[in-house]
């Protein structure tokens, strides 16, 4: 398999609006990639194999040069003449090849990024250098940006939602090969060395093919905790130092060394693997137990080997320095604490103090470390009582060696590997990642019903909003809260007591800081969140000792149907005006958090209704929340596509309503974003980079009045909105066959046979319904099929109505799109979810509906509407071509276009015999596999597929 040369599809300079994009290393690193694969599957896989592989790569290479509908039918009749085997090594091939280019382009992008960088850091924008810069250049002084700095919290979230087609072993051979890569950019390499350089690549991309990258059984959720324990291990543990570094040095180039400013570790990690147990039905409380005590045990590790590390390096004798009285008498204190650990051994380290202290550290860190394993195996633990009761006790010691260094003249050591420690027990603690808890309102409302008619035998159920609100502060009022019987309650029931007492328990064992907040799904009343803290008063979360208001847990409410988001103001008030829950609120740190869900939002109403809604959401919560001396913390609930909410994460900070981001702001990182976000440490830098630079931007409405929104463009997007859902909506609601399209013409319900997630696709098996599908599977579906409709359905429509043939109205949309970040990163997106449409490809999905006549009604409508958004958004934009304001990203899509091509073909072959009920489940299920793997492989091509 090698990779073609061609100037229009993998391009050699694309000439933009912006710089013109010389990729010529690129192409010679995806040339190479793509020989070497080449050779292992005429190896391997045989003449046959590589023989399709190459009439099919060639094949559709050519047509997507010159269109030629004899050849593209051509093509289609010789795919169809394959084997199951064979096309099963066709797609696996395809796949491997996204893989390799994914690598070469991630280096390639490594590349650009060090080239930019001069002697003062990093200049690309986003970066620190850039933004520091540019704070500098308006009159921001040093001491407004401690005030910034000081009020971060800058908190990726991840899921286990199954958009992410990668085994872990995979992920770890793909990493294997990027690093190996990356030793062909070493300067000066001689022949001989090169040529070693491309032997490991041949022995690691053979081991690569010679591995399954699909999953023979389905995760189970603490697999899926095992897969996102590995970003932390293989990339964060190094990329979170390097990234508050690199910070520091901005601000020495920018201000200079005497600008007084001390940066906080403001970067925090949530997860939902293990808590989120919205529509799972695997996620058990014991599943949070491990979940949370394996979290902490990486977290531990690695502080353990850091710490070993540094009793090999902090090798100061007491001849020749003196340790500050308060290291002295810690140690002393230690020793006599804890005397077995230099039994064997009463003298060692004794003349060199550091290594004495943290040896000690380390015996209480395997301690620790042995107190979580017996947790994780269910064990009796019978330790020796000398591990650290939370990351408190470790950062002490840590903060103790800090300073004893810096007394004697030692700032340079102490701002050494002992400095990324204490980053890394600052950011992670003993809980690695916050866990957030997530469930659906209804199950909270039975829960509380069933737990007070045992209580009182009072109905809950019967009451109105008003006397749910009335019962449930009554009740938290008492001083103590009753012991409930859960053997009485229904399963669901009693389970969700126990999670809470499940969450008592470990902030107690593990840490205070364990988990994050409590995600209210399908949050539609205030009693919905007083049901929440009812809940937490029975564990002992929160509620009033002596009158006093005590709150160890913090809930969030998550509004995400287009319903849910317009009404977002008349329940938060209502909320707030409760006072048992604004005392409660305030004795937890007088901070709400509200969720914004993009993904069902977006589902339910299109696109334009989803953005909208959620930026007027945001202006709402934002002004009722400041009205009462509330501090706020928007959560997004955003996904890898468009249509869920993705995008660049800079970008997305900025284009929120202005004064509405206030230093914190919280989003998930779902899916295939994960593995190309973190997988590799520089690649996690930028990432983190540009996120925390875009929210410094963003919240400079701390230290200056910020500009007020114009209203013109308000009212406009307010006209475009109403449109654009009511032409979602007469397609996705009021045409009649909308809903067999969606399940006949694209792989939804195979993707549900694919075994890359615990969760079921569906929320009730039999209900093949929009408000059933999930909206993972939704978009999953469409982008598979190159549809790709949720991302920019009805925008089009909306555009030109509001347009219609007037000039100034076009002129003014060019104007919003200059001016306003929230309109242009709305097009932005919108591009690229049309770049990656395909509606050729679309239209041979198409012809899996059971009736054509549906079929083309439902095609013809979507093709339509299609064809309108791209004149209409490149209008808006004044742009000849898609995306030609991102031409780095615009090459990588039209590098895999010609290799997408042949799968989604193959792909609609298999799934039209797979469903052929004329043949025997035998003869369906042998194109099973193949059907399977172009799944992972599609995912693969197009990156932020769910």
């Amino acid at each position: 398999m090698t990779a073609e040369k061609t100037s229009s599809q993998d391009g050699t300079r694309l000439q933009t609006g912006k710089r013109p994009v010389n990729d010529k290393p690129l192409r010679s690193r995806v040339k190479l990639f793509g020989n070497i694969l080449g050779q292992i599957l005429q190896e391997h896989a045989g003449e046959k194999v590589f023989n399709a592989v190459e009439t099919l790569r060639k094949g559709h290479i050519s047509l997507r040069n010159v269109d030629n509908p004899k050849k593209r039918h051509k093509l289609a009749r010789y795919t169809a003449t394959l084997d199951a085997d064979t096309l099963t090594h066709v797609v696996r091939a395809f796949a491997i090849y996204f893989s390799l280019v994914n690598i070469a382009e991630e280096s390639f992008q490594h590349r650009l990024r060090r080239r930019d960088a001069g002697k003062t850091g990093p200049k690309w924008k986003g970066s620190y250098h850039a933004i520091l810069k540019e704070l500098k250049g308006d009159s921001i002084e040093p001491g407004q940006v401690q005030t910034l700095l000081d009020r971060l919290a800058y908190i990726p979230v991840f899921t286990a939602h199954p958009t992410e087609a990668k085994r872990r072993t995979i992920l770890e051979a793909l990493r294997r090969i990027f690093v190996i890569s990356e030793e062909l950019d070493i300067p000066g390499l001689t022949l001989n060395q090169r040529e070693e350089i491309h032997e490991k690549l041949r022995r690691h991309i053979r081991i690569l093919y010679k591995t399954n990258e699909v999953r023979v059984d389905k995760p189970q959720v603490l697999d899926e905790v095992k897969n996102g324990l590995y970003y932390f291990k293989e990339s964060l543990f190094d990329a979170v130092p390097d990234t508050y570094r690199n910070l520091e040095k901005s601000l020495n180039h920018i201000y200079g060394t005497d600008h007084g400013v001390s940066v906080p570790s403001f970067i925090r990690f949530g997860s939902w693997i293990g808590g989120d147990r919205d529509g799972n039905p695997f996620v058990k409380p014991q599943t949070t137990i491990k979940a949370v005590n394996m979290m902490a045990r990486a977290a531990v590790e690695e502080y353990f080997e850091r710490v070993r590390g540094l009793t090999r390096t902090l090798t100061h004798s007491s001849q020749l320095c003196e340790p500050n009285t308060a290291f002295n008498d810690s140690l002393q204190q230690d020793e006599q604490r804890y005397p077995h650990i230099y039994t064997d051994n009463p003298g060692r380290f004794k003349q060199e103090p550091y290594r004495r202290k943290l040896f000690i550290m380390q015996k209480r860190l395997l301690a620790t470390l042995d107190k979580l394993q017996s947790r994780i195996d269910d064990a009796e633990h019978v330790g020796l009582g000398c591990g650290y009761v939370n990351e408190h006790e470790l950062l002490a010691d840590l903060y103790l060696i800090r300073d004893s260094l810096i007394s004697h003249d030692d700032a340079i050591i102490a701002d050494g590997e002992l400095q990324n420690l204490i980053r890394l027990v600052e950011t992670f603690g003993f809980y690695l990642a916050h866990l957030d808890i997530r469930q659906e309102s209804t199950i909270h409302t039975d829960t509380v019903s069933e737990v007070i008619h045992q209580l009182d035998g009072s109905d809950y159920s019967a009451l109105d909003e008003n006397g749910r609100l009335n019962k449930l502060a009554e009740l938290i009022r008492q001083d103590s809260a009753p012991q409930v019987d859960l053997e009485p309650l229904s399963e669901t029931s009693s389970e969700t007591v126990e999670v809470f007492q499940v969450m008592a328990r470990l902030r107690e064992e593990v840490s205070p800081h364990a988990f994050g907040t409590y995600v209210i799904s399908m949050t539609h009343q205030a009693s919905h969140v007083m049901e929440v803290m009812f809940l937490g008063w029975l564990a002992g979360l929160s509620g009033y000792k002596d009158e006093v208001p005590f709150c160890h847990i913090h809930i969030s409410p998550l509004f995400e149907t287009v319903n849910d988001l317009a009404h977002i103001e008349p329940v938060m008030n209502r909320l707030l005006d409760i006072p048992t829950y604004t005392e409660l609120l305030n004795a937890s740190g007088n901070t709400q958090e509200v969720m914004l869900g993009y993904s069902d939002s977006c589902k339910d109403g299109g696109i334009l209704a989803s953005t909208w809604n959620l930026y007027q959401a945001q202006q709402q919560i934002t002004a009722l929340t400041q009205q009462r001396g509330i501090k706020l913390r928007m959560f997004h609930g955003r996904g890898g596509t468009m249509g869920r909410g993705g995008g660049p994460t800079h970008d997305s900070i900025l284009s929120q309503p202005t004064g509405t981001v206030h230093g914190e702001i919280k989003f998930t990182e779902q899916g295939e974003v994960l593995s190309y976000k973190y997988s590799n440490q520089e690649t996690a830098v930028y990432e983190l980079t540009m996120g925390i630079t875009g929210l410094l931007k963003a919240s400079r409405n701390l230290i200056e009045p910020p500009p007020a929104d114009n209203p013109e463009y308000l009212d406009i997007m307010a006209e475009l909105a109403a449109t654009g859902e009511k032409h979602y909506r007469e397609l996705t609601d009021n045409t009649s066959g909308f809903l067999d399209y969606f399940y006949e013409a694209t792989p939804v319900s195979e993707i549900g046979l694919l075994n890359i997630g615990s969760r079921p696709s569906h929320r009730k098996k039999t209900d093949r319904s929009k408000e059933s599908v999930r909206a993972i599977a939704w978009v999953f579906g469409w982008a598979q099929s190159r549809h790709t409709i949720p991302a920019w359905y009805g925008i089009g429509m909306a555009l030109e109505k509001w347009v219609g043939r007037s000039p100034e109205k076009l002129q003014k949309l060019q104007e919003m799109y200059r001016n306003w970040p929230f309109f242009s990163a709305l097009l932005s997106n919108t591009q690229m979810s049309l770049f990656k449409g395909d509606m050729h490809i679309a239209q041979d999905y198409a012809s899996l509906c059971k009736d054509p006549d549906t079929a083309r009604t439902i095609y013809n409508m979507i093709n339509g509407e299609y064809n309108r958004t791209r004149l209409r958004v490149l209008e808006a934009a004044r742009l000849q071509e898609l995306m030609a304001e991102t031409p780095n990203l615009a090459l990588s899509l039209k590098r895999r276009n010609p290799y997408l091509d042949p799968l989604n073909q193959i792909q609609r072959i298999l799934i039209e015999r797979f469903r052929d009920e004329t043949f025997s489940e035998e003869e369906r299920n042998q194109w099973l596999n193949p059907l399977l793997r172009s799944i992972n492989a599609i995912a693969a091509g197009m990156r932020n597929t769910g």
